[in-house]
């Protein structure tokens, strides 16, 4: 869409830029990182908007000239593919540690992880907010959009041969979080009480328990 903008605008003598941004609600407090594609000569010229809206310190910190038209969506693009990723990775570390009888502050252990630790991270500092407001997160809602992002990276990566496994895991798990039931699930249990002769419900396998228990 980028180029198509561009050429439509450079037919009536009006140049066209693209700028990624990332920074979320915090941007106004904190700048804005931008990924900006186009000419030279005219991100340039608004080379003075950028430098106000991105963080304070070196330019290459918080802004780059991503490449001709497109490439700074194309950056943003992939930069929240990344996220994907790295969000869910947060999330199972999260999961595993409340499912653990072991471990007994499961919001402390992620705090501590916030200074240091090589999973150090802005989006785990946000973690460690969430949990500060709701430790359990039991009034957050497990189902989850995508914004689309993750599904163009996906597809980008398949155009151009480049695995992401990470990512397309991240992407599907977002899938999984909007069926209040799994056909594919279904199926498999299908099979394997077709073969095996395997419980398909909960309760045929607590029942299943009991029994084997009484052995």
């Amino acid at each position: 869409e980028d180029i198509h903008h561009a050429k439509a605008l450079d037919a009536r003598g009006i140049g066209y830029i693209d700028c990624g941004v990332s920074g979320g609600i915090w941007g106004l407090e904190n700048g804005y990182a931008l990924m900006v594609g186009g000419s030279e000569e005219h991100v340039d010229r608004a080379m003075p908007l950028f430098d106000a809206l991105r963080p304070e310190g070196p330019r290459s910190e918080g802004f780059v000239h991503a490449g001709p038209i497109g490439a700074g969506h194309y950056s943003k693009m992939v930069h929240n593919g990344i996220e994907y990723g790295l969000m869910q990775a947060y999330a199972e570390g999260f999961e595993l540690l409340e499912a653990t009888e072991l471990v007994e502050n499961v919001p402390a252990v992620i705090e501590a992880w916030s200074r240091g630790t090589v999973v150090r991270s802005w989006l785990l500092d946000l973690l460690v907010r969430a949990l500060k407001d709701d430790p359990e997160l039991s009034g957050i809602s497990g189902w989850t959009q995508d914004s689309g992002e993750g599904r163009w990276t996906v597809e980008e990566a398949i155009r151009n041969a480049v695995p992401v496994p990470v990512i397309s895991a991240a992407l599907f798990a977002r899938f999984a979080s909007r069926q209040e039931t799994s056909p594919s699930m279904k199926a498999v249990s299908a099979l394997r009480n077709q073969f095996g002769g395997h419980s398909t419900s909960r309760a045929d396998a607590a029942l299943d328990q009991v029994k084997a228990a009484a052995r």
